[in-house]
């Protein structure tokens, strides 16, 4: 396999330059609130949104500005999700139209993202003044700029590239990321932000990434709750020289593999910061008669607040597993299911056909004080698998949430 991951984040592939300034949205002048994407030309691009029947007003605009499947910037604040205001369609605009007109293109052009506190309206002057700052800043380098300046309860930064070869050219996707709370399957409180140089079709990468964040970002959840401002967007500029892509075949089949690289590396970083978190939690199922029971199996286990708070206790309460597998809606023979887990400090089984099989309690609880915790479920009932990740329920999450706006 020729995909292998490399540093630059959003700033890897060719063409693309990136910057984040503290503009004033956030009253702290040590956290940068405003960033920026450009590429040097014109991008095919797609975008996901989310399923929230309340959604930002970056999200309609940019909706709007995406009709064409082309893109050349990405501007983004930190601080205010400009979502249940009265003129937020008004400031998406305003927005994109000043990024617009510092880089000299044209407004709808611009993908235009908002993240932070719901229903505050969102001031557009410290935004008007930080944007010559931002365009100033574009760099290259300035990828882990742009990275912070979405940050809003994330811990650390999100990024990941990867490097590949289609038809003898070098080509490369990175990407940032922003989630760490509201964060639930069907999208999440996340904004993230895919870039490539690789030449593909408009509608070939919207297939693409609508077929990708079925696995990935889809299948991610840190607290049960769903985002109204939840947006992925991959752009793609063609920049590497290679053959376009414009029909399925081996080259798009390369390109979803490298893509999803990207995706679940970000994925688990998510779901690792989510707020107050400890630990990453990925439940793996295999042996589901289909793709939809294991799909609905994981995502259960995964949102299991009982099963989170057993995690953050490193206690080996089993039982959690199958109470969620139980509840899922899925069609699942409990007396099949084997249930274990895994971690750096070891594997153990726990659960063997819906039933405890006897196990060292300290050597379970060794294996899940580690930072990042495999929960293992065998359905025994045919040959599908799925992915799903999140994390452990702490006391910081709702010492976090109690106070978020105040």
């Amino acid at each position: 396999m020729n995909i292998h991951m490399i540093s630059g984040g959003v700033c890897a592939a060719q063409g693309f330059q990136a910057s984040g300034v503290h503009c004033g949205i956030r009253k702290s002048r040590t956290k940068k609130d405003l960033s920026l994407i450009y590429s040097a030309v014109p991008a095919a691009c797609a975008a996901v949104y989310t399923t929230n029947l309340v959604k930002g007003a970056p999200l309609t605009v940019t909706k709007n500005h995406l009709k064409n499947g082309v893109a050349q910037a990405v501007i983004c604040n930190s601080g205010n999700a400009n979502t249940c205001n009265a003129n937020g369609i008004q400031i998406a605009e305003e927005m994109s139209a000043l990024a617009a007109q510092a880089l000299g293109i044209q407004a709808g052009d611009v993908v235009v993202a908002s993240t932070g506190v719901i229903g505050e309206p969102l001031n557009i002057a410290p935004i008007a003044a930080g944007i010559p700052e931002l365009v100033k800043a574009l760099s290259p380098q300035g990828g882990a700029d742009a990275a912070e300046g979405i940050m809003t309860t994330d811990t650390v930064k999100k990024e990941a590239a990867v490097e590949f070869t289609l038809n003898g050219k070098t080509c490369r996707i990175g990407g940032m990321a922003k989630g760490s709370g509201m964060i639930h399957p069907n999208m999440a409180t996340m904004l993230v932000f895919i870039t490539s140089d690789v030449s593909i079709s408009p509608a070939l990468l919207q297939k693409a990434l609508s077929g990708d964040i079925q696995n990935t970002f889809n299948m991610v959840s840190v607290d049960g709750d769903t985002s109204t401002n939840d947006m992925v967007t991959v752009l793609a500029n063609g920049l590497a020289g290679n053959d376009p892509i414009t029909e399925e075949g081996e080259s798009y089949a390369l390109f979803m593999q490298a893509l999803n690289t990207v995706t679940v590396h970000l994925c688990r970083m998510i779901a690792g910061d989510g707020e107050g978190a400890t630990k990453l939690l990925e439940c793996r199922v295999s042996g589901a008669p289909d793709e939809k029971t294991a799909k609905t199996v994981a995502k259960s286990v995964i949102c299991s607040s009982l099963l989170k708070a057993a995690m953050f206790g490193a206690d080996a309460n089993w039982g959690r597993v199958l109470c969620a597998i139980g509840y899922s809606g899925a069609q699942v023979d409990v007396d099949k299911v084997d249930v274990a887990f895994r971690s750096a400090a070891g594997y153990i089984d726990v659960c063997k056909n819906g039933a405890g099989v006897p196990f060292s309690e300290e050597e379970a609880k060794k294996i899940l004080l580690e930072k990042e915790i495999e929960i293992l479920v065998s359905l025994n009932s045919g040959f599908l698998a799925a992915t799903a990740w999140g994390c452990d329920l702490t006391y910081d999450y709702v010492k976090i949430n109690g106070d978020y706006r105040t």
